[in-house]
């Protein structure tokens, strides 16, 4: 008697992974455009504290633009692939975060209207 697979069996199988993968595959790709997205809003998070940060002793807010924002205090670096411009005046700042892969919006804070705005 031999031992082996039937090709119904191995049809079996192939259906059940190709139906497992239709299912994890988009999940996947949602997955990681909320982890990109992640990325962005945590440096607009920081960017605001730095702003603030920067705002106690000069008095005034700095605008900037991408890696041009490590200058402000307790900022190193930003992540890779998110990109960054902050607009400030004496009184106030208002900055947005995108990542390249992330969503097609960008996150916006806003200094006046209380942080992150929806």
């Amino acid at each position: 008697m031999q031992q082996g697979f039937t090709l119904i069996e191995l049809l079996t199988v192939m259906a059940i992974v190709a139906i497992l993968a239709a299912i994890s595959i988009p999940q996947y790709s949602t997955f990681r455009r909320r982890a990109f997205d992640a990325r962005a809003l945590s440096d607009l998070r920081n960017v605001a504290t730095a702003e603030e940060a920067y705002f106690i002793d000069a008095e005034r807010y700095l605008s900037c633009v991408n890696q041009n924002c490590t200058v402000l205090p307790g900022l190193s670096a930003l992540s890779k692939g998110v990109s960054l411009s902050v607009a400030a005046n004496q009184q106030s700042f208002t900055a947005q975060a995108k990542h390249a892969q992330g969503s097609p919006q960008p996150f916006r804070w806003d200094s006046e209207r209380g942080g992150l705005q929806e």
